[in-house]
């Protein structure tokens, strides 16, 4: 998910217990810009645990405000970084609205149009989860507004839910070694360099995290093991006996300490004023190299292809990926 603005800070630590993921109690503090509104931005003192950090943005979303929407012909009403925010007089604003048809065809993952229905935003709505990481969100004229500002594109785009649409990213890594087994450095920072399972997106061709929507009623750390297995491992087109293979090397990795590096919004090219993406990062770390990096990877899902990769700051990979990989090559003292 190409690179956007850095201004990123480390921020508050969340039990990881929360979210079904084991975690450590060792900690210290940090501080952080944290989103409170739209427009408003609080600095907290905050404290996070060695395998429980995350990043929050300062910054105005890019992304989301490309000129052209994805997948589609429709250009987006050209927002300046100064009128973004929803606090912002601007009487002349006219999004375009836009809703993809398979979106409109009533996929099961989708919701109906609004006035079809009356979802309950900022509360879990039957087994939906309408709530965001960032807090509560405004609805206006009974559509919920983008918590980061104006897109130039209203409806919902590409995306099936009003509102927040949570995925889960998992980050893999490992060491890189050479042929002796031995930790390879960076000849620069003399740092050892980590990889990471990496995909490259059918829908638009970028180099990702592996990820996906969380389903309703589905605990993250489910969608964290669900989406890796289905996307770098071809889990769904595997025989019953390479599927049990998999899934006990997964499970064997994820039942570890996970470093959660983010919980928050996306800066999403598919994001409108009224649906956009959230979703919660976790690393998960095979350390040895004898877990999941003796497994075969294999493009499956919506991967075009999947391939481990050196954790470098001059990758280009989707929406704000390569933010997730600073902070976990910082965290693990890894190259960068």
């Amino acid at each position: 998910m190409k690179a956007v603005s850095r201004h990123w800070a480390a921020s508050v630590h969340v039990a990881l217990s929360l979210i079904g993921l084991p975690y450590a109690a060792a900690t210290s503090g940090v501080w952080c810009v944290q989103p409170i509104s739209s427009s408003k931005k609080a600095i907290t003192r905050s404290v996070f645990s060695s395998t429980s950090v995350y990043m929050c943005s300062a910054a105005a979303h890019v992304k989301a405000r490309c000129p052209v929407y994805p997948g589609s012909d429709t250009h987006r009403f050209p927002v300046p970084d100064h009128t973004v925010d929803w606090d912002t007089d601007w009487p002349q604003y006219s999004p375009v609205n836009y809703t993809a048809p398979t979106v409109l065809n009533k996929p099961v993952w989708a919701d109906p149009e609004i006035g079809a229905f009356s979802p309950q935003f900022n509360s879990i709505d039957q087994s939906v989860d309408r709530r965001s990481h960032e807090g509560s969100y405004h609805v206006q004229n009974g559509k919920p507004l983008n918590p980061h500002g104006r897109t130039g594109l209203e409806g919902r785009g590409l995306l099936g839910r009003w509102g927040p649409n949570h995925a889960a990213d998992p980050i893999v890594t490992r060491w890189k070694r050479d042929s002796t087994g031995q930790r390879v450095n960076n000849t620069n920072s003399q740092l050892p360099v980590l990889q990471f399972v990496s995909i490259k997106r059918l829908d638009c061709g970028e180099w990702a995290i592996p990820g996906g929507i969380v389903d309703p009623g589905e605990r993250i750390s489910q969608t964290l093991q669900r989406e890796f297995s289905e996307e770098a491992l071809n889990s769904l087109q595997a025989s019953p006996s390479e599927r049990e293979k998999i899934q006990k090397r997964i499970a064997e990795l994820f039942n570890s300490a996970g470093l959660q590096v983010y919980k928050g919004y996306v800066d999403d090219p598919r994001n409108t004023d009224n649906a956009w993406m959230e979703t919660v990062a976790v690393n998960f770390h095979d350390e040895s190299g004898n877990s999941v990096s003796e497994l075969p990877l294999q493009a499956g899902d919506d991967a075009g292809q999947v391939s481990w990769m050196d954790v470098d700051s001059s990758l280009a990979l989707y929406a704000n990926h390569l933010h997730f990989l600073e902070t976990v090559a910082k965290e693990r003292n890894a190259h960068w």
